[in-house]
């Protein structure tokens, strides 16, 4: 069961990429061809249908022009050990 974190996660990194693609004038065959993988594809991450494997993230990212970004942040205060 998919948790409604995790699409909102997904929404937002889509909500980057539409951004800065737009920005970009790219188109999402463009985008696709860039990152080698198919403008379907390219579709439904837009979508927040399907979040994106690490590597195609990794690789729209670089089509982009873009750094990407990973920080972990605790969720709570950690305990005393």
């Amino acid at each position: 069961m998919r948790d409604i974190r995790d699409d909102d996660f997904t929404a937002r990194i889509a909500a980057q990429v539409i951004a800065r693609r737009t920005e970009l004038s790219l188109s999402q065959r463009e985008l696709a061809e860039l990152c080698g993988t198919t403008q379907s594809a390219i579709a439904r991450f837009e979508s927040a249908t399907r979040p994106p494997k690490l590597d195609t993230l990794v690789r729209i990212a670089e089509a982009l022009d873009c750094e990407l970004d990973v920080t972990f942040r605790p969720r709570t205060r950690p305990t005393n050990r």
